[in-house]
């Protein structure tokens, strides 16, 4: 089920409870846990051999994001998203980022800038080798520092929301061949036209980057054909 993402990537230290929540939420879109599956503390805990405390908070934050629903004196359950629905978050994420893409260009101060250029050269750098975990780390680095180059704090409160809800769909992108260095490329276009101040293309650029069309489409589709199964 993925337990290597508990291994951390050279150079970048993940909390326990994040690696773990990573790990839960791959489990879930992989469909080793079906919509409707209760999540026990315990036997996770077992399982990931740790104590039930960075579970617990691990599962709060998939409660956070939709990801899982806590039924008081029940327990906590896979939440249910269909493929049509989890297709219609990417349209939405891909407005905002654009959004945040076009404010960014005008806005971004040099500070930010800087560190989203450091974290494009480590995104490089996983990628070169061949990274995913490390790489997944730091894109999602790469994005808040364009969330927050906006200078809109509700647009950017909107985009680290739905990122959060997206991120194990996104993570499990990276998976397919050659995606890491297409990825890496798109951000070099984003970047460019941030320095640039080049709203128009900025915009372009973040939307098509996440926009799931054409071959990317039907990659994610082929991996999550398990959500629109119905459950026996």
């Amino acid at each position: 089920m993925g337990e290597s993402l508990l291994n951390e990537s050279p150079g970048r230290r993940v909390p326990q409870a994040q690696r773990l929540r990573d790990l839960l939420e791959d489990a879930i879109v992989e469909g080793h846990y079906a919509p409707g599956d209760r999540l026990d503390p315990e036997a996770l805990a077992r399982q990931y051999e740790c104590s039930r405390t960075p579970i617990r908070e691990a599962l709060a934050h998939l409660a956070a994001s939709g990801m899982v629903k806590v039924a008081p004196k029940r327990g906590t359950f896979v939440a249910r998203l269909s493929v049509t629905e989890l297709v219609e978050r990417f349209e939405v994420m891909a407005e905002l980022e654009g959004m945040c893409g076009r404010l960014a260009a005008r806005r971004m101060n040099a500070e930010t800038l800087s560190a989203l250029q450091r974290a494009q050269a480590a995104c490089r750098q996983f990628m070169l080798e061949g990274d995913v975990n490390g790489y997944y780390y730091e894109n999602g680095e790469f994005h808040r520092l364009i969330y927050e180059g906006s200078r809109n704090a509700f647009l950017a409160q909107e985009a680290r929301r739905l990122h959060a809800m997206l991120k194990p769909y996104r993570r499990l992108q990276l998976h397919a061949r050659q995606r890491l260095e297409s990825s890496w490329c798109e951000h070099e276009r984003i970047v460019a036209a941030l320095i640039a101040g080049d709203a128009d293309t900025a915009q372009r650029e973040l939307k098509a980057h996440v926009l799931l069309q054409g071959e990317r489409f039907n990659d994610l589709v082929a991996s999550v054909r398990h959500l629109d199964q119905p459950q026996t």
